[in-house]
């Protein structure tokens, strides 16, 4: 492990994707603060409390469908490794079409979905129609914001983080303009906020499937047009593992789900302090997710080329810059939180809430950064049915952890949150120990039943 440490090429190779990842995946989260801190100044919390309950309903439509991404990311690598490229044109070709199909889907039963879900929401009347609002404007993004997630998985395990770099932080910055304008300029609060976001998603495929083509020509891979005839032959293979992916997502979202719907029993201002703190854990998340996709990518090529020394040194210098910006993350939230907290929203009530729940916030870094740096390494290796397991069991110990200490209320919540995260973690480690101990990690998932 020190010789890896010690190996400049490796810690300039983990930079190279994790880096590009890091920059633009913190663009999405900042994006959610730019909504709350815009919203969050008009002059009633229920639209705080609107927007993180549709936003929160569209992010679990779309990341249900994150599977997209991270089978496209693990195949599309593994294809990269073994230097086949008619692999790489069809994992691209079968991913767009399924995501636009799913699309379709999506936006044809979107109305009975969202009533569904609002039957379960104990929020106020003002919150459920802003949140019905917002979700009503973003579900029509579907097609384009689906479609981004095979991009940016197709060009990260082809190892170019830089392109799928540009794609979030354009898509993003136009999120953020457009909803600076329309909220505060043009006056139109959460129906602006929701517009802002789908016009935003849009310029982003436009600028993805440029991207896409550039790196088809620049790997000279088979004619698209070609694969087109061909696109249905291995979709069930497809399915087969985005299926488990899918499983997983749903508990994963579950968990957030519950947390958003939960707080919102606890009152408006309990929903929207909850708000601003779900917006710093994402920024956890992504900033995280940023060394988990160079996981990915950089594990994906190692099992396609069959290399289990370059797998064990990915592993050794990802986690060690991941524990490094953990360190960073934790120290800002307990100095500046509270500083924070002020900057997205200006209503008193809603800063003293949050503050509250600072603590729990400020630890989620060091606990969470192992389950993101371990779904790096399964969806790298495309093992969707062990991710899909280990979910299962840190879902069932955060509703767990979350009846235990139901009596303290909010404090309840953010509790199972942590747990949830180290479970994720700690399951993951397990499977991935025997495995590799047993040295079956290195075989291609497929092969496994």
């Amino acid at each position: 492990m020190l010789r890896a440490l010690r190996d400049i090429s490796l810690h300039r190779q983990v930079f190279a994707l994790a880096l590009p990842m890091v920059l633009s995946n913190i663009t999405v989260p900042l994006l959610g603060l730019v909504d709350a801190a815009v919203i969050g100044h008009l002059d009633y919390a229920w639209y705080l409390g609107g927007v993180a309950v549709g936003g929160t309903m569209i992010n679990v439509t779309f990341w249900l469908l994150g599977f997209l991404r991270v089978a496209t990311t693990g195949l599309s690598a593994q294809a990269y490794g073994a230097s086949d490229k008619d692999a790489q044109a069809t994992v691209f070709i079968q991913g767009v079409a399924l995501a636009w199909l799913l699309a379709l889907i999506l936006i044809v039963f979107h109305q009975p979905v969202s009533q569904l879900i609002f039957q379960f929401s104990s929020a106020s009347d003002e919150v459920k129609h802003y949140a019905e609002q917002y979700f009503s404007i973003r579900i029509w993004g579907a097609p384009a914001a689906l479609a981004n997630f095979v991009i940016m998985g197709w060009l990260l395990g082809t190892q170019n983080a830089k392109l799928p770099m540009w794609l979030l932080i354009v898509t993003n910055v136009v999120n953020i303009v457009l909803d600076v304008l329309f909220v505060i300029g043009l006056g139109w609060k959460v129906q602006g906020a929701a517009a802002a976001s789908v016009l935003a998603e849009y310029s982003g495929l436009l600028l993805g499937l440029w991207f896409v083509s550039r790196q088809w020509l620049a790997q000279a891979l088979p004619s698209a047009k070609a694969k087109l005839g061909s696109v249905r032959h291995g979709i069930g293979r497809l399915l087969k593992l985005n299926r488990d992916i899918f499983l997983r997502s749903l508990c994963l979202q579950l968990a957030f789900t519950f947390m958003t719907f939960q707080g919102a029993t606890l009152g408006d201002n309990v929903v929207a302090a909850n708000a601003v703190l779900m917006s710093f854990l994402m920024l956890v998340s992504y900033a995280m997710d940023g060394f988990a996709y160079a996981m990915e990518a950089m594990v994906g090529k190692a099992i396609g080329a069959r290399n289990r020394d370059e797998l064990g040194r990915t592993m050794v210098g990802t986690t060690f810059w991941s524990l490094m910006i953990s360190l960073v993350i934790t120290f800002a939230f307990g100095v500046f939180g509270r500083d924070i907290i002020a900057l997205i929203s200006d209503i008193p009530t809603v800063q003293q809430e949050a503050a509250i729940y600072l603590p729990w916030l400020a630890a989620v870094p060091l606990v969470s950064m192992w389950c993101f740096l371990l779904d790096g390494i399964f969806i790298g290796a495309t093992r969707g049915r062990e991710m899909r397991n280990s979910m299962f069991f840190a879902t069932c110990s955060f509703f767990a952890i979350w009846w235990w200490l139901a009596d303290f209320g909010n404090h309840a919540l953010w509790g199972a949150m942590l747990g949830f995260m180290a479970m994720r973690g700690i399951g993951l480690a397990a499977i991935f120990a025997y495995q590799w101990q047993k040295n079956i990690f290195l075989e291609p998932a497929s092969a496994n039943k």
